[in-house]
Formats: structure tokens, C-alpha cells, sequence
């Protein structure tokens, strides 16, 4: 099995005004994006060409919003891995170009 493009954990989830997981895992593997509770089940995936990731206006770093199958999601993603002695790009970042990068849009 390849590599995973993009792993997040500890992400909250949400949709409209619901939280549907604050423990979930976005994963970008094979081509597809995976939104997974914390269980491990499934809430949506969408090959990453159909995905649209972008950062709301209104909502601080570590915020992004991932349209997906025609639902608007929420994910507040934390730094996640950093590398030793640097901060990084903040993890909201890093998925909306892992996104454009997998679906072939620059990044």
C-alpha cells in the first residue's frame, strides 16, 4: 500500500454548526481524501479532483474548509509533526496544498 499523501489526527470535524467528531483523521491516500471519525468509520471521501479546500475568512490559523460531495466541512487541524527545531507551515496549510497538489492544481 503507497504512502499517504497528507495525515492528520486529532482533527474536529465539523459540519454547519455540528461537531460530528473533535478526535477524527483526514487522510489523502491513492488519490482520494478520507474523512474518518474517531473510531476509525468513515464520514465522507471523494476522489481529491472533486474536493474543494480553501481557508474561511472568518476563522483563525489552523482552520480549513474542504467541500466534499457537496457538503461543507469544518476541520480545525493542530500542528501536527512538525519537523525538529522548525515550526512549519500551520497544518491547515499543509492540507489545502496537499489537496491541490494530489488533484494536480499547483500548490
Amino acid at each position: 500500500m503507497a504512502e499517504p499523501e497528507f495525515t492528520a489526527m486529532g482533527v474536529r470535524i465539523g459540519r454547519r454548526m455540528r461537531s460530528l467528531t473533535r478526535a477524527g483523521q483526514v487522510r489523502i491516500s491513492g488519490g482520494r481524501l478520507e474523512l474518518l471519525n474517531s473510531y476509525g468509520s468513515e464520514i465522507d471521501s471523494a476522489p481529491v479532483q472533486a474536493v474543494r479546500a480553501s481557508r474561511p475568512w472568518f476563522a483563525p490559523d489552523g482552520r480549513a474548509l474542504a467541500d466534499v460531495n457537496g457538503t461543507r466541512y469544518l476541520l480545525t487541524l493542530g500542528e501536527q509533526d512538525p519537523p525538529p527545531g522548525r515550526p512549519g507551515p500551520p497544518a491547515a496549510r499543509r492540507f489545502i496544498e496537499a489537496v491541490r497538489r494530489a488533484a494536480g492544481r499547483g500548490g
